[in-house]
């Protein structure tokens, strides 16, 4: 079996725009004819640079390469250029690929990806979602006025409905703007609407729900400290990236100083960035994201390590549907799983490009058994929203204008 063709599809992701501005989705077609897919989550370029970089790292490593030669592959990628060093880019464009090869593998053995990484350990995988703002009829347009973003009322009606629902968690992000510029010390007004959203959140859901207060990498070790203090008496699960990725060493002193879990990871890529973070004792929750880490045995190990330290997983999703199959075939195999990032139900678009949606049921998604992934990309959907600009996709502020 000999890697014969690749495809690349940049596809528009239409409003609301929920996981991004558009998914970079890729197609490997072996010569005996056997498609898999893959999910690229590189947002440092513009999306045409990406693709070229796909282009030119699947014709360098990857074609005429039998799929099942993984370890070879990645080796070869991650030495590209005299390197050997984890390359958020690089990674990102090999882990589309690296998923694409197992989609193939799974299919020419007939078994779900999961089964050839050790096998189902659970029968079904708990989610969480953002509190997304919505354009629909159950929630205020946010362009309409106040939003979830900004009124801990609203947020707590969003909450209380996902729990309804039967989300056993929620993820929120009320500690305001992030920019180019940060770490930042957080402002009083910060603290005590961070303070005031999860102490709403908590009447709201009571015990029945799980509160994931996110930020951006936003504050100084200091200050993330002090934003701690203010989110224990809620008792959320998790404190997400309270300092910039770059220096484990530091979101270590975070942990140390709070009883709430850190967690960390969607911006880190290979098994050496993690390692620093389970060494320093920076998280004991680690959030790795399958588009942009080096893939699933990337991840697969990964989440051996951690498993080591007695720390647990939670992929991380802000992309689109495949990246997010890829996620839960490493949530299904892996005995330290906590939960699983969702775009809510895995509806509206992320459903429509798929040519089966994934299963979310009351909560928890379901394992598929079919060979590979378990999803096919929709390709007629794809070639009808193509995305032609060259924003990247996600953004930060680049001015401190909305800081006091």
């Amino acid at each position: 079996m000999r890697l014969a063709d690749l495809e690349t599809f940049v596809v528009g992701n239409p409003p609301p725009s929920f996981g991004g501005r558009y998914f970079i989705f890729v197609k490997l077609t072996t010569a005996c004819g056997i498609v898999g897919y893959g999910e690229i989550y590189a947002a440092t370029f513009g999306p045409s640079v990406i693709e070229a970089m796909t282009q030119d790292v699947f014709a360098r490593w990857f074609d005429g390469e039998d799929p099942h030669h993984i370890e070879r592959m990645w080796r070869r990628a991650y030495s590209a250029g005299f390197s050997q060093r984890p390359d958020v880019s690089m990674m990102g464009v090999v882990s589309g690929l690296e998923c694409a090869c197992w989609d193939i593998v799974g299919k020419a053995a007939g078994k779900p990806v999961y089964e050839l990484l050790g096998g189902k350990v659970r029968e079904r995988v708990r989610t969480y979602t953002y509190l997304y703002p919505t354009d629909g009829n159950v929630y205020p347009d946010p362009d309409d006025g106040p939003n979830v973003y900004d009124d801990p009322d609203i947020a707590a009606e969003r909450a209380a409905y996902w729990v309804a629902q039967g989300c056993t968690a929620v993820k929120f992000d009320p500690a305001g703007p992030y920019t180019v510029i940060d770490p930042h010390m957080p402002s009083l007004e910060d603290l005590d609407r961070s303070e005031r959203f999860v102490t709403r959140l908590r009447e709201a859901v009571g015990d029945k729900a799980d509160l994931l207060f996110g930020t951006h990498g936003q504050f100084t070790s200091a200050g993330a400290i002090r934003m701690a203090k203010r989110l224990e008496k809620a008792d959320p699960l998790w404190f997400e990236e309270p300092t910039p990725p770059e220096m484990p060493e530091e979101m270590a002193k975070v942990a140390r100083a709070t009883s709430v879990p850190i967690a960390t990871g969607e911006r880190l890529c290979t098994k050496y960035e993690f390692a620093r973070v389970l060494q320093t004792g920076a998280a004991s929750i680690l959030q790795m994201a399958l588009g942009r880490v080096g893939g699933l045995l990337e991840a697969k190990k990964i989440a051996g390590m951690a498993e080591a330290h007695y720390a647990q997983i939670a992929p991380h999703l802000y992309c689109g549907p495949i990246e997010g199959a890829a996620n839960l075939h490493l949530a299904t195999c892996s005995p330290n799983f906590l939960i699983l990032e969702s775009i809510e139900r895995w509806d509206g678009f992320h459903a429509k490009i798929l040519k089966s949606p994934m299963r979310w049921e009351e909560g928890y998604v379901i394992p598929p058994t079919e060979p590979g992934l378990g999803v096919e990309l929709d390709e007629e959907v794809a070639r009808a929203h193509p995305y032609e600009g060259e924003q990247l996709h996600l953004e930060m502020a680049d001015v401190d204008s909305l800081r006091p």
